[in-house]
């Protein structure tokens, strides 16, 4: 199930540039080699073809995916061989669902990167039907934080 971006226009509207694709375990070296690794995490998006892009952390996942819609959001971290250390669904842009997990394995198998099996930390987000906010869920707490809503 594709994820629309559903974070502020703003944000939207300066997407760019993309994130780089790894299609590839050369791909990978190619990218990591040149990337800033004072902050061990990436941004990272699956586009709808089933591809790997990846950005400095502090980018959006919307500009990572060109503003198109993706497969799976989140961050990624890498030891140098390629390992995926650390990978995530959190992105409050695309709010993906846990249940992602499958396109971000196949991006990553087809890269012929490793990874853990599934994600390291989940995150479920929630938005308010009455005030708008996002929340992150915790504790199984389907509760708006901002207006008391009880969330879907």
């Amino acid at each position: 199930m594709p994820y629309r971006y559903i974070g502020p226009a703003d944000i939207a509207a300066r997407a760019f540039p993309a994130g780089r694709p790894i299609r590839s375990r050369a791909d990978f070296t190619a990218w990591y080699s040149g990337a800033d690794h004072r902050d061990p995490l990436f941004t990272y998006v699956v586009t709808t073809d089933g591809v790997l892009r990846v950005a400095p952390r502090r980018s959006e996942h919307v500009a990572c995916a060109a503003g198109a819609d993706v497969l799976a959001a989140g961050e990624i971290g890498f030891d140098p061989s390629g390992r995926v250390v650390e990978v995530t669904n959190q992105s409050t842009g695309y709010c993906p669902d846990p249940s992602c997990w499958p396109a971000v394995a196949a991006a990553l198998d087809a890269a012929g990167l490793p990874h853990p099996g599934g994600f390291t930390s989940t995150f479920v987000f929630g938005h308010c039907p009455v005030c708008g906010h996002l929340n992150l869920i915790k504790d199984d707490d389907y509760t708006c934080a901002v207006c008391g809503t009880a969330l879907a």
